[in-house]
């Protein structure tokens, strides 16, 4: 880490000194002064977490208002995969703003959205007929993926998964698991949503095999499959804690759906666009879902979503019954096909195995010297570390402290699991080693002084 006196950054992108650099304390005095007219102007109850305002962020670090440098290991939770200010995505958005930027694709459409949709039906998994529907967010996906299945089915029933998260409406409300902050006090919430087991290794010790019966047992037994609509998962799950669910615990899920008439729906908000070493988690265990909800990684961190499926259950709505003001906003879907680009070009897939490597690495040395680190998980540039007690539950405060030293020492970390206490990393895929693993010194540092 350097220590200099030099002002902000102003032009991001990949161009930054890639270097971790305090100038200031955490937070700076400008940043200080933003965090006052914030709580003079904005709603209390948007919260941050990282208390410094950005100017500048590219490769795999974000320079703030007072010229620290800051590594960079959230990504916008799971956003700028392909990094912060991806030449490809800059130009795409710089060409189509000077174009237009807005028509409403549902009154004036363009070739873009088009595009986009030709280009996610390729790509993702199976080789059926697909059509594809664009939103603005993850939740607003989910939530229309819903709308699709009971539509195509007839049948209203929703089944989501412990620990599961799905967004902020109030559907997406009812699919997520964590009460704090996403649910506490917004209720009453959409009905006709249910929630099974899911598969929890680290502290449940089934295999694959097992976790799926005792899922697929709760769906039966109290709910049904004759009125079962869909069932969503994450095939690795996010906020919920980065839980890798045992091998075989998803095929099983979806040949149950399959022979059932249930549709299966992969959230891939999170784990999408190159993220965990496959451009989709599903196809980790060869998964083919008949619904993907995508977002996140999709654009370089403009606001788009999607909804990806089998052409039968897409096509099923009625003409008008899928859309939105903004939904496949042009900037937006040119920003997307940028990152493709950048996906395609950058080998990004290899570098999130490389990432994986890594992190898989130096988690597991963190895990041989503090019996505090119960588990080490995920795929790729997706992994975490889970923190326990000595008596083995989860320990949140402990969490919470490691992850405050973190972010005064220049890193940007972010926490999640149900109970609070997992630690979960994902840089952006254009980070590079030396800064990545400096990252990491820091939290294992943090870790040892905590």
């Amino acid at each position: 880490m350097s220590m200099t006196t030099a002002g902000p950054t102003v032009t991001g992108g990949p161009s930054l000194p890639q270097e971790r650099r305090l100038v200031t304390a955490i937070p700076g005095p400008k940043s200080q002064e933003l965090i006052e007219r914030k709580n003079a102007a904005v709603s209390a109850s948007v919260g941050t977490m990282m208390p410094v305002y950005a100017v500048a962020a590219g490769g795999g670090v974000i320079v703030d208002v007072d010229g620290n440098s800051l590594i960079d290991l959230g990504s916008g939770i799971a956003v700028t995969n392909v990094g912060n200010a991806d030449p490809h995505v800059a130009q795409a958005v710089i060409e189509q703003v000077q174009r237009f930027t807005h028509t409403c694709f549902m009154v004036t459409p363009y070739d873009g959205y088009v595009e986009l949709a030709e280009k996610l039906n390729a790509i993702t998994p199976g080789d059926h007929a697909k059509r594809t529907a664009l939103f603005n967010s993850g939740a607003e996906a989910v939530e229309n993926a819903i709308k699709i299945a009971r539509y195509y089915t007839g049948k209203s029933a929703v089944v989501a998964f412990d620990h599961g998260y799905h967004g902020r409406t109030n559907l997406t409300m009812a699919l997520t698991a964590k009460a704090m902050p996403y649910k506490s006090g917004f209720g009453p919430f959409a009905p006709d949503v249910y929630r099974a087991p899911m598969s929890y290794p680290f502290r449940d010790g089934l295999s694959g095999d097992e976790a799926a019966a005792r899922a697929i047992h709760t769906m039966e037994k109290q709910i049904g499959a004759d009125r079962l609509a869909a069932i969503i998962i994450e095939p690795i799950q996010g906020e919920g804690g980065f839980i890798v669910p045992a091998k075989g615990f998803l095929p099983a899920l979806q040949k149950w759906a399959n022979e059932n008439g249930v549709v299966f729906i992969a959230d891939e908000v999170q784990t999408g666009f190159a993220r965990t070493g496959q451009m989709f988690a599903s196809e980790d265990e060869g998964i083919v879902p008949d619904m993907m909800t995508l977002a996140k990684g999709i654009a370089g961190g403009l606001p788009l979503a999607a909804v990806v499926g089998r052409q039968e259950i897409m096509d099923a709505p009625h003409v008008g019954g899928l859309g939105g003001t903004y939904g496949g906003n042009p900037i937006a879907t040119a920003a997307a096909l940028g990152a493709m680009k950048a996906y395609d070009e950058g080998n990004l897939l290899e570098r999130a195995h490389e990432i994986g490597a890594i992190l898989q690495s130096e988690l597991t040395a963190m895990k041989s010297r503090d019996p505090r680190v119960g588990d080490v998980r995920g795929r790729g540039a997706m992994m975490a570390i889970e923190l326990i007690d000595a008596d083995g539950k989860p320990d949140a405060a402990l969490t919470q402290r490691v992850a405050k030293a973190c972010h005064a020492a220049g890193v940007i970390v972010l926490t999640c699991g149900t109970d609070g206490n997992v630690f979960r990393l994902l840089p952006p895929l254009s980070i590079t080693d030396e800064l990545l693993r400096e990252g990491l010194s820091v939290i294992a540092d943090a870790l040892a002084a905590n």
